[in-house]
């Protein structure tokens, strides 16, 4: 059996705005019936462990998908996420795959968490595929390969675009800008059309740009380890 690890967000707090964030609904509900569909085994885990933030702008009607009402509905699927696993306890061992949702929330604390930079690495390391969609490619600022350059450096990467976020009213508060730090570090930065499907495959790297590309990102990933 094929195993998935999926990394959430700890982080609630939306900067200093006295708003919350999280990890966005859709990022982690599609991707989880991509994988289940096709008998993929699937463990969550996270920086604190137990129930991750979920963002409350992703839980709006107007954010509903088809897989986020199947997974507000499934029971074992709630379970699960009430009791993510500890990330720093987690080896790529026991994984075939890592696959990061968004969310803003992982630009605070996955971005620099030590737990997660070795994750990809040694996932990368190990031949193994990662997948980022939305703000989780800003998880890949300080992953590095083995030469010490940036994991990143001369691929072609996707990510939340900049005016993406200047549409949503974030720019100022997010402590960086996904596309301006996958651009700084070497990477080759693609988009499409704000808020279109965009997936790009570099190797073992799969990105995505938003959360619409979220479910195409877990499906590449999935082809990738057929």
């Amino acid at each position: 059996m094929v195993n998935i690890l999926v990394v959430l967000t700890s982080h609630a707090d939306l900067g200093d705005t006295g708003r919350k964030t999280g990890f966005w609904l859709e990022e982690l509900a599609a991707p989880y019936y991509v994988f289940k569909d096709a008998g993929v085994s699937i463990t969550l885990a996270s920086p604190a462990g137990g129930q991750p933030p979920l963002d409350p702008s992703s839980a709006k009607p107007d954010a509903q998908t088809d897989a986020t009402r199947r997974f507000e509905a499934d029971a074992e699927a709630s379970a699960a996420l009430a009791d993510t696993r500890k990330l720093s306890e987690m080896k790529i061992a026991d994984f075939d795959a890592v696959f990061y949702p968004g969310g803003h929330g992982p630009l605070w604390d996955l971005a620099n968490d030590k737990a997660s930079i070795a994750l990809i690495e040694t996932t990368i390391a190990a031949g193994k595929p990662v997948a980022l969609v939305c703000h989780a490619p800003g998880v890949l600022r300080d992953v590095k390969v083995a030469d010490g350059s940036p994991l990143v450096k001369g691929k072609t990467v996707t990510g939340f675009t900049n005016t993406e976020e200047a549409a949503v009213g974030l720019s100022d508060i997010v402590p960086f800008l996904v596309e301006d730090m996958l651009t700084q570090q070497g990477g080759r930065y693609s988009k499409t059309a704000d808020w279109g499907v965009h997936v790009v495959e570099d190797g073992l790297l799969i990105t995505g740009q938003n959360p619409a590309s979220s479910e195409d990102a877990a499906k590449m990933l999935l082809a990738k380890l057929a």
